[in-house]
């Protein structure tokens, strides 16, 4: 068993290829998911980065949740040849197409920490669109929760921060794999835009995930947890005051220099063009002079033939 603690969990390009790859070839319903295994290399670290992944016999009832199947001697045969090819490979955890946590997950995860002593519970929406928000990625660990009132202690997930992350020959190979994909010709300023636009839903969304848990707490649907008020205090103290004049009068000044910067680049390019306009006729008029020339020359060349033809008819 190998030791694994982390706190932030960076899943790879080539993961998250792997799981869409898995479920498309699975051809499971929309409501079914599959589940597979997460690899890495190196020693353990604070941020756990997953670089390899592997797909795993699976299989439930949807109408009876702790009914489930998982093919340990595969995964084991599995993950043998995976140290045959890079031995510095190690099982870090275990993912799902989820898209939710679902009753079973615990028990699939005491059996990964047979391999692990604290294996990584990633959940890959592969059904996430391209205008949803946020990455298709979470991220969860096990805990053990102590109950206050001398209850029986049990494990539960914990989330953890989780990002999409390559190193440099990754990041190379997917901007190759994207380049047809990518439409090269869009304008920065419109992209800006539009990625500013997603944040602000995103940052939207997160409000009212905090409003809805607010109001569930005072409803008393859910127990406060200080913790959780504390941090959304913290969120709402170091967020922007919109009604300061100092704040208007940058955005005002930041907003005119980008709209001057946009109009000198419709001037540059307006003079670039007709600079080429303006080159472009006068190449044309030289070529034009230049067959004029050579036009003369020949009809030159033709008179003279025909006088000499001329003057040695003449003198015979």
């Amino acid at each position: 068993m190998s030791e694994n603690t982390f706190d932030k969990v960076v899943v790879h390009p080539l993961v998250l290829l792997s799981v869409v790859d898995h479920f498309k070839r699975s051809k499971q319903a929309p409501q079914k998911r599959v589940v597979g295994c997460l690899l890495t290399e190196g020693p353990p670290e604070k941020t756990l980065h997953i670089t390899n992944s592997f797909a795993v016999p699976f299989d439930e009832k949807l109408e009876k949740p702790d009914v489930w199947f998982i093919d340990h001697n595969f995964l084991e045969t599995m993950f043998e040849m995976h140290k045959k090819v890079n031995a510095k490979e190690r099982i870090v955890g275990w993912y799902s197409t989820g898209p939710s946590i679902r009753k079973s997950d615990l028990d699939i995860h005491e059996i990964f920490r047979k391999y692990t002593q604290d294996p990584a519970f990633v959940i890959i929406n592969v059904h996430q669109g391209d205008g949803a928000l946020g990455i298709p990625v979470k991220s969860f660990r096990s805990i053990e929760e102590v109950k206050k009132d001398g209850q029986e202690s049990k494990r539960t997930f914990k989330h953890c921060p989780s990002e999409v992350g390559a190193f440099e020959a990754e990041e190379v190979g997917v901007e190759h794999l994207l380049r047809d994909i990518k439409d090269t010709t869009v304008n920065n300023l419109t992209t800006s835009i539009g990625s500013k636009i997603s944040a602000l839903k995103g940052f939207k969304e997160r409000i009212n995930e905090m409003s809805k848990y607010l109001q569930d707490v005072l409803a008393g649907k859910l127990q406060p947890n200080h913790l959780i008020i504390s941090n959304i205090q913290d969120i709402f103290n170091i967020g922007l005051n919109l009604d300061t004049n100092n704040l208007n009068s940058q955005i005002s000044i930041t907003n005119n220099d980008m709209t001057l910067t946009i109009y000198l680049s419709s001037m540059v390019r307006s003079v670039i063009a007709l600079h080429d306009l303006i080159e472009n006729k006068i190449q044309n008029r030289e070529i034009e002079k230049r067959l004029r020339m050579e036009s003369y020359k020949k009809n030159q060349k033709k008179e003279e033939e025909k006088k000499k033809k001329k003057e040695i008819e003449q003198k015979k």
